[in-house]
């Protein structure tokens, strides 16, 4: 095995372990927060984080089922029986199940002195839809539980030990999610190497830095008026499905998936930017970006209008200053992504799924996944 192709699967493999012990540690975290809540007779802090991580654990189980039963008969010879994969997922580890699955195919390819283009094509198979599910957790579960202890902690004017660790977890676990998901989508690509370090870099700071605001804005708004975010949450979820709609996503096997795939695209970009469609995404980068900060830009002048003072002592003006400096510096950053580092191609079929050029294969005989080959597509401009 050439020693570029051994290292290139070496650190995919570290990189799948790494991304699986976040998974448990965040999950260990969530509970554990939970459980200090009750201790600390906060039963209504504890349910909402406990429904919180319920919610997105179910809809992570239902995305993972419903690809499973779509990929093509023969695909997974080495699964257990359906009726082990669907208790698993009733059990709700049907997505860590599918961690482990990764790590042993990556693990597989790695150890073998000449790896074949199907178990490398399939390893990426399995990596793509990891991928895909985190970052559906990532935002169904962490960015929410972000914003709810970052609320919590304004309201009551100071942090505890468990939730700073909280907060730390969860920026970490964001981060990673997305870096992730792109470097990913980059495997997809027919011509083009991997995700570099300084690329990987900008990527990972401009997400970082222009969701932080976002989940600022949130947190305080939830802080002063507890009772009304959800009526703000349901308002702009509507919009941005509806937004999704128009541009006739069709990622996955039938309609009534799709709308559930749309309602969770929906939640992505109430935080965050997220491609569904073809074609050139900058106007509708550009539409999403002042959509969120207008919206942004109002939730902190209704806090600035009904109390200048945090709880904590902590003067606004010190907070606001820092959201913005985050903001324009995430902005630029992302600017600078896109003029230098964004790759564009052109999509033919001669390499499918990042496998890498090792045995002559008929590119056919490969297994697609079609889904993220889709996003890919959508992802990076035709060049």
């Amino acid at each position: 095995m050439p020693w570029s192709l051994c290292t290139t699967l070496f650190w995919d493999l570290v990189l799948g372990v790494w991304g699986t012990a976040s998974f448990v540690i965040n999950l260990g975290v969530d509970l554990w927060i939970a459980s200090q809540y009750v201790l600390s007779g906060r039963y209504l802090w504890a349910a909402l984080v406990l429904t919180l991580l319920g919610l997105a654990s179910v809809l992570l189980q239902v995305f993972s089922w419903i690809w499973l039963r779509a990929d093509p008969a023969g695909l997974h010879e080495s699964q257990p029986p359906v009726r082990c994969l669907a208790l698993l997922h009733l059990l709700q580890l049907g997505y860590l199940y599918r961690c482990v699955q990764g790590l042993q195919q990556g693990l597989f390819v790695w150890q073998q002195k000449v790896p074949s283009e199907f178990d490398l094509a399939y390893a990426d198979f399995l990596s793509l839809d990891i991928s895909m599910l985190r970052l559906f957790e990532t935002f169904l579960e962490k960015t929410p539980q972000l914003a709810l202890v970052l609320a919590i902690v304004l309201q009551s004017g100071r942090a505890e030990y468990y939730q700073w660790v909280g907060i730390c977890m969860s920026f970490v676990g964001i981060s990673w999610a997305l870096l992730d998901y792109h470097r990913a989508l980059r495997t997809c690509l027919p011509s083009k190497p991997l995700l570099g370090l300084g690329s990987s870099v900008i990527y990972f700071l401009w997400n970082l830095l222009l969701l932080w605001p976002r989940v600022l804005a949130v947190a305080l708004f939830s802080a002063l008026f507890p009772c009304y975010v959800t009526l703000h949450f349901l308002g702009l979820w509507l919009v941005l499905l509806f937004w999704v709609w128009l541009q006739g996503t069709d990622f996955m096997p039938d309609p009534c998936s799709e709308w559930l795939y749309r309602a969770t695209v929906a939640t992505i970009l109430y935080f965050s930017w997220f491609n569904v469609a073809e074609g050139r995404t900058r106007g509708r980068a550009i539409i999403h970006l002042v959509f969120l900060l207008s919206d942004s830009v109002l939730m902190v002048v209704t806090w600035v209008t009904h109390g200048a003072w945090l709880p904590s002592g902590v003067l606004l003006q010190m907070l606001l200053p820092l959201g913005s400096v985050s903001f324009l510096l995430g902005l630029v950053l992302r600017l600078v992504y896109y003029r230098w580092l964004h790759p564009s191609c052109s999509w033919e079929p001669v390499q499918v799924d990042g496998a890498r050029s090792f045995h002559p294969l008929e590119w056919h005989q490969l297994p697609q996944n079609q889904r993220m080959i889709c996003l890919a597509q959508n992802f990076f401009p035709q060049g």
